[in-house]
């Protein structure tokens, strides 16, 4: 099944919020890195996400943003919450990189003998000997991978133990006006069972790399992805204002943008007429700027609705 990874800001936070139900309905599992102090936001995601019974990975050691190195404030918080409403639907991650040791990774799981655990792998290099440790303890519920060394995932097939496979599709560029009209996004949708794996994910139209803000956007672009109708890969189109050259007058370039959005979704029947969609055509009919803190959001959601109407094919 489908594993979304978010990184917790707030924008994220209110897409979990906004689309619990079809997270319930269509059985997605998000993966959730928590990446700011003010934990307000992350519980209200959690409280609708237990709502409906959501399955959901929360990272207890996050690598970004100002929780890094800080797991304490996340687990009291949210382990506070969910105690309370007895929800057992979800499992504590567990990120092991190039600079974890084992001895941590020990030390943690002799502290969480009675939660499910998942591990984040994410170029962890001593896979042999941690698998051996793991053989200790019976609450392992998941190994996520972020990479694809075969061999090293090969030492983490186990029966009852689920495997998931994330990819990143979105191929970021260093500047808003440089992305192409259209590129392939995934295939990964379709070959993860091939692959050994239980389930798929990625990191939405976001991508792996995490910054805090971005700087003044000199070009404003939007982003939606689609499944064709030949193989069922997933592509992104990729819709630039026409202003490339000035920081200012986010309102106008958004304009620009959304406009050529609208007009090519109108015109095409290969991309999904979401409910996401549907918000941007009422931002253009409208003439309205939300932010392109929103406008991120939406793609973001669209791209869920997209994976969920082709998933309940």
């Amino acid at each position: 099944m489908y594993h979304p990874y978010l990184r917790g800001k707030q924008n994220e936070l209110i897409l979990l919020r906004e689309n619990a139900k079809l997270l319930s309905s269509t059985g997605m599992i998000p993966i959730i890195e928590p990446v700011k102090t003010n934990l307000a936001p992350l519980e209200k995601a959690i409280e609708s996400l237990m709502d409906e019974n959501v399955s959901f990975v929360l990272i207890i050691n996050p690598r970004h943003g100002e929780l890094k190195n800080n797991p304490l404030p996340i687990f009291d918080k949210i382990n506070n919450l969910t105690s309370k409403a007895n929800y057992e639907n979800f499992t504590w991650g567990y990120i092991v990189d190039p600079n974890s040791s084992l001895l941590d990774v020990k030390d943690f799981l002799d502290k969480f003998t009675q939660q499910p655990i998942t591990f984040i792998h994410d170029g962890f290099t001593k896979g042999k000997d941690f698998a051996v440790l793991l053989e200790d303890y019976s609450n392992i519920r998941k190994h996520i991978f972020l990479d694809n060394q075969k061999l090293y995932q090969k030492a983490f097939k186990k029966e009852d133990i689920e495997r998931v496979l994330i990819r990143d599709g979105f191929k970021k560029q260093d500047a808003n006006k440089d992305y192409p009209e259209d590129e392939l996004f995934s295939e990964l949708h379709l070959t993860y069972e091939d692959e050994g794996m239980n389930g798929f994910g990625d990191f939405l139209i976001v991508g792996d790399n995490y910054s805090d803000g971005g700087g003044p956007a000199y070009a404003v672009t939007l982003h939606l992805t689609y499944i064709d109708n030949e193989d069922d890969l997933i592509h992104i189109k990729h819709f630039i204002s026409d202003t490339t050259n000035t920081p200012k007058d986010p309102a106008g370039k958004f304009a620009e943008a959304l406009s050529k959005l609208v007009e090519r979704v109108e015109e095409d029947e290969l991309i999904y007429k979401s409910d996401a969609y549907k918000q941007y055509k009422d931002f253009y009919d409208r003439e309205h700027f939300p932010g392109l803190g929103v406008a991120k959001k939406l793609s973001m959601q669209h791209h869920i609705e997209t994976l969920a109407k082709f998933l309940s094919k």
